[in-house]
């Protein structure tokens, strides 16, 4: 089943957010105003014992310029910083970061203010829980949350959000009746993207992917996620795809996407589901995009035709990568006892739930039967 990304009307999440964020990050202080350099100057002139007209006079400048910077109105540059070091003793390098830092803060908190008309953007979004899942840090103030949301975002405004996310080239799989919220899969697309650019890739090798999915596919007898993800991470880094492992955030029920981000290869799973039948057909669905369809990720509601062939020949490919077309005749055969499935399974070098699956999905097993050899994951500690 395909879900569409770019043609929906929003949902929002519903939420306090003024209120919620100022909770949840009780414990950090975030300072609504910032002190100019002339406030460290005034209490190294009293440690001194300095008037600012005797320090004007010692440095060889206007009175002017002292009491500009004293009332934060005056700029520390290189010059000033140097004469303030000769006369004063403390280095021209602090006076300048301390210049530096003030200027920043004061365009933060500007920009902050400015920004507080976009606020009604985080309900677009799922905030909440991309603080929860440690994507953004807690900001007091609904323009700070803003400003931190779309730097996580890379973009510098809000329409530029909705330039590059209001319509995301990607197809990813859901369940039918769970309902997506464009900002929601924008965010873990977005974090798949982020943990892809630290992965240190080859160039795509299709002959060389295709050569590993037995190897690939060998991991599925693999129990632990922290075991198993490294391994295949790195075993289709050198293939030139970036397999990404993302939670989903509220509101973002997909399970797994594919496409290519700056001309990488990056396959994305979601944590949503607890057995290996489900995540290693869809870890093979999306490798199967990369395989067949290489760089025509760019769906939209116009193509659901289009989608619909290309979902098929990606579950099709997923279907045989677990279980070769030479073995799927022999299925019906091992559907009659658990030792059987089990025996099948050695045979192919596959986990047996893998198996299960398969026969659940033929319809040659009900969906209650042998679910006891399908491997549970347990994804806290891998996350």
């Amino acid at each position: 089943m395909v879900a569409l990304i770019g043609c929906w009307s929003p949902e929002f999440e519903s939420f306090s957010l003024e209120t919620t964020m100022i909770e949840r990050s009780s414990t950090q202080y975030h300072p609504r105003t910032v002190s100019p350099p002339g406030e460290t100057l005034v209490e190294v002139l009293e440690d001194r014992q300095l008037a600012p007209e005797q320090l004007a006079e010692r440095m060889g400048v206007p009175t002017g310029i002292v009491e500009d910077i004293v009332r934060g109105h005056g700029v520390i540059d290189a010059e000033i910083a140097q004469r303030f070091e000769q006369v004063l003793g403390t280095s021209a390098s602090f006076w300048l970061r301390r210049e530096s830092r003030y200027r920043e803060n004061l365009a933060c908190i500007a920009r902050s203010r400015m920004l507080d008309v976009d606020a009604s953007w985080l309900r677009e979004i799922p905030v909440l829980s991309m603080f929860d899942l440690g994507w953004i840090r807690s900001n007091y103030g609904k323009g700070r949350t803003v400003l931190e949301c779309l730097g996580f975002f890379a973009v510098d405004s809000v329409d530029s959000w909705r330039a590059r996310w209001g319509h995301v080239g990607a197809a990813f799989r859901t369940s039918g009746h769970a309902k997506a919220l464009p900002g929601a899969v924008a965010a873990w697309l977005r974090k798949g993207e982020i943990d892809a650019a630290e992965l240190e890739c080859g160039e795509y090798d299709k002959a060389k992917l295709m050569s590993a999915m037995g190897a690939l596919r060998a991991q599925t007898l693999v129990h632990r996620p922290e075991e198993f993800v490294p391994t295949i991470q790195r075993m289709c880094a050198d293939c030139g795809v970036a397999a990404v492992f993302v939670p989903t955030p509220k509101g973002c029920p997909a399970s797994g996407a594919a496409r290519w981000v700056n001309d990488r290869a990056v396959v994305q799973l979601s944590l949503r589901y607890k057995t290996n039948d489900h995540l290693w057909f869809t870890f093979f669905h999306e490798l199967g995009h990369i395989v067949l369809h290489e760089r025509r990720f760019m769906f939209f509601e116009a193509e659901f035709a289009s989608v619909l062939q290309l979902e098929d020949e990606a579950n099709r490919f997923a279907q045989d990568i677990l279980v070769p077309p030479e073995h799927a005749m022999r299925l019906p055969d091992v559907a009659g006892s658990a030792s059987d499935v089990q025996a099948f399974a050695r045979e192919l070098g596959v986990a047996p739930g893998i198996i299960v699956g398969r026969l659940q999905h033929d319809g040659l097993l009900r969906w209650e039967q042998m679910r006891e050899l399908k491997t549970s994951y347990d994804w806290d500690s891998f996350v």
